[in-house]
């Protein structure tokens, strides 16, 4: 599902000298723990393609806190595929402690000024941190305008990583005494209203990594001897070599903290009310082979293969006794649904769709250009499809345009006879404003059929599958969702789905999303109006 924009990832090690043994390390030694960091970045990569970056600690050089970021895929940035120009740069960057980010831009511009790490630098080591946040603050324009009101403030690039950047800074500049690093993230947080996990790390070579009150984007760790990691998906600590029951999710609302001194401690900084984990998570955005808050990612998606199955059973119309009858998945998060769908049917699973991996972006592209470059992006076996009965399996559809190219070319080069789409998702029908990039009504499909409460009416349906050009089309019904996952509704963000937002100011922004709805308003529009909705005591 090529056509929805990527989060972002966090990552972060830290080695703790003289606290045994260290059950992965590398030849060095623990001051070059911060050689795995790159590692963990691959592992994460499918969070985000539009740049990369990490700062590392050395209490044993002059510039104690060092940054690398640009933009970039993670093997560009650090030059892997260039063994002396990559050793150069681990050698420069060794530390006993690193935090790494790889970035999609959910806001902000695609130029190195955006990329992260943030760092701050600052005479005093206290105050000289970097960051990286993966996340969006839904009240970004509340806190940018309350920031700027006094006159005396500037902000240079139009993110929230920087207003986060701003307000830790302030915090530790008007602090008398000096105040712990736990503290600036209870006092900052207690403003934030949306989803975040942050990776800090100190020139003290104190490091925090935190998780939002509401749990809606993962954080994983591991802990075992010297040795601390933590990324936002399972699949970067399990290929460090820890054992999947080693992994655990850090609670929501809950920071881990690391100092040379005093070793590890996990602390609750902010409150939490039931979790709302992005359901997301499970079924697109995160490595099949991920396990987040005890969920497994593989089995979830296969348990939509089974509800898909289900469906089809009951309202299909497609002949499941057919020979000529076949199940193709659209690569590469479809396929455990696909596969688990055709094995409850008794129906042959075939990849009829190869994907071009160097295709590109599609989703950067706008309008001819997008359609162009989709049209590239995968390739129809017609060996495989050649007046075949297709059951195209796609995770969700958000704008349509990959799907619509898709289909014309599985009927043109694939020789299909037939075609009928299955999704295994919900209508998209609302914005995301905790880190998705669709801020807009009028960016999606699903409204424009199914209306805003995306109600799965037969006639809807068919009616979508009839401007796609396919011959029939299903989605799952949002009661599938948790039973996919395995966990309650109430535990879950499914605003996209449902409309119904976990936090007073996401809610507020669909709000005004509603009301701009065919007013051809771009989502900055939407994040501005908040503040001045809310009026003047919202910037107080």
């Amino acid at each position: 599902m090529s056509e929805l924009h990527h989060e972002c990832g966090v990552a972060a090690i830290y080695h703790l000298s003289g606290r045994g043994r260290s059950p992965v390390c590398t030849d060095e030694g623990p001051r070059q723990i911060s050689r795995l960091l790159p590692r963990m970045l691959l592992d994460i990569q499918n969070r985000g393609q539009l740049a990369a970056g990490m700062t590392t600690y050395n209490p044993d050089r002059p510039q104690l806190l060092h940054t690398l970021k640009d933009v970039g895929t993670v093997t560009e940035v650090f030059r892997l595929n260039h063994r002396a120009k990559c050793e150069s740069l681990m050698k420069h960057l060794a530390g006993r402690a690193a935090i790494g980010h790889v970035r999609y831009a959910t806001c902000g511009q695609d130029d190195r000024s955006y990329a992260q790490p943030f760092e701050r630098a600052h005479i005093h080591k206290r105050k000289w941190f970097s960051f990286c946040f993966n996340g969006q603050l839904a009240n970004y324009g509340v806190l940018k305008e309350r920031l700027l009101a006094d006159g005396d403030h500037h902000l240079a690039l139009d993110t929230d990583t920087e207003i986060i950047l701003h307000e830790m800074g302030r915090v530790l500049s008007h602090s008398t005494e000096r105040i712990e690093w736990i503290d600036v993230l209870r006092q900052v947080a207690a403003n934030f209203d949306g989803a975040y996990s942050i990776a800090l790390l100190t020139a003290e070579g104190e490091m925090i990594v935190a998780r939002d009150p509401l749990g809606i984007k993962p954080m994983c760790y591991v802990h075992e001897g010297p040795l601390f990691a933590a990324a936002s998906e399972s699949v970067a600590l399990l290929n460090l070599g820890f054992d999947n029951d080693q992994i655990k999710s850090l609670p929501p609302g809950h920071a881990i903290v690391i100092n040379p001194e005093d070793g590890l401690r996990i602390e609750q900084f902010a409150e939490t009310a039931k979790p709302k984990h992005c359901f997301f998570e499970w079924i697109y955005f995160a490595n099949v082979a991920s396990t987040l808050d005890d969920r497994g990612v593989y089995l979830s998606r296969t348990r939509l293969g089974e509800e898909l199955a289900e469906v089809e059973r009951r309202l299909g119309r497609v002949p499941l006794d057919d020979p000529d009858t076949i199940i193709v998945p659209v690569p590469d998060t479809s396929k455990a649904a696909a596969d688990a769908m055709a094995y409850e049917l008794s129906i042959p699973c075939r990849e009829g769709l190869i994907r071009n991996r160097y295709a590109g972006r599609t989703f950067i592209e706008g309008g001819r250009a997008r359609k162009a470059k989709a049209a590239t992006k995968y390739t129809p076996l017609r060996e495989v499809m050649k007046d075949k009965r297709v059951i195209l399996v796609e995770d969700s559809i958000v704008r349509s345009t990959t799907m619509n190219v898709l289909l014309d070319r599985i009927r043109q080069v694939g020789g299909a006879r037939e075609i009928h789409v299955r999704v295994a998702c919900p209508p998209i029908v609302a914005p995301c404003f905790y880190g998705i990039d669709m801020s807009t009504i009028d960016q999606l499909i699903g409204p424009k059929y199914f209306g805003v409460e995306g109600e799965l009416s037969d006639d809807a349906q068919q009616r979508l599958a009839d401007d796609l050009g396919a011959d029939s089309l299903r989605y799952l019904p949002v009661e599938a969702i948790a039973r996919a996952i395995d966990l309650p509704a109430e535990s879950l963000c499914q605003a996209c789905v449902t409309g119904k937002y976990p936090t007073s100011c996401g809610q507020h922004l669909y709000q005004i999303a509603l009301d701009n709805r065919g007013r051809d308003t771009d989502s900055s529009r939407t994040y501005e109006q908040l503040a001045a909705s809310l009026g003047p005591q919202s910037v107080s």
